[in-house]
């Protein structure tokens, strides 16, 4: 089985171009498109926030340029729906994703040593690679996951559930609370 890449190999670069798929077949550089890894977008009381009933807002945000692995970005989505979910029920937040992973990463395989890279490799005749996952691309300072709920006495808590999935993430992160009146 071949394992995936680092999310290091892909965070910190720019956004490959032509990680697309063209009803022009000539243009079209992606012949697969990797499955979506994130389960859901918006988790909790969905007409609550709609009504406009929570007080509180938590934000966790970049502090640079980035891209996140929809891996990443799932991991941290179910440690914090099933924290919140201990803490309060699902009936008393609204969780959502604010990013969806477009980039398609490639990867173009080498193999080094003996005659093995004579089997799998096709030098520049496929340079663009076989798709091997999705990622999001975010801007510095753009919100990843919004939190929704009442009840300050709750705030410390979420703070420290925002504060242990930041090191999922492969950038530095900001968790920014607000509290309308």
């Amino acid at each position: 089985m071949v394992a995936k890449r680092k999310a290091a190999a892909y965070s910190k670069r720019k956004p490959i171009k032509n990680t697309r798929r063209s009803k022009k077949q000539q243009l079209s550089y992606i012949k697969t498109i990797p499955p979506q890894k994130i389960v859901k977008f918006n988790m909790g009381d969905y007409q609550g926030w709609e009504s406009g009933k929570y007080k509180i807002k938590v934000v966790l945000s970049t502090q640079e340029n980035i891209q996140i692995r929809d891996f990443a970005l799932e991991a941290i989505r179910q440690s914090i729906h099933k924290d919140m979910t201990k803490l309060l029920t699902q009936k008393h937040y609204f969780l959502r994703v604010n990013v969806y992973p477009h980039n398609i990463l490639r990867n173009n395989r080498i193999f080094s040593g003996g005659s093995k890279g004579e089997r799998v490799q096709t030098g520049m005749k496929k340079s663009f690679g076989s798709s091997e996952g999705r990622a999001a691309t975010i801007k510095k300072g753009g919100p990843i996951f919004t939190l929704y709920f009442n009840g300050e006495e709750h705030l410390p808590m979420v703070r420290k559930f925002f504060k242990k999935v930041t090191p999922k993430l492969a950038c530095s992160a900001k968790v920014k609370v607000e509290i309308s009146k």
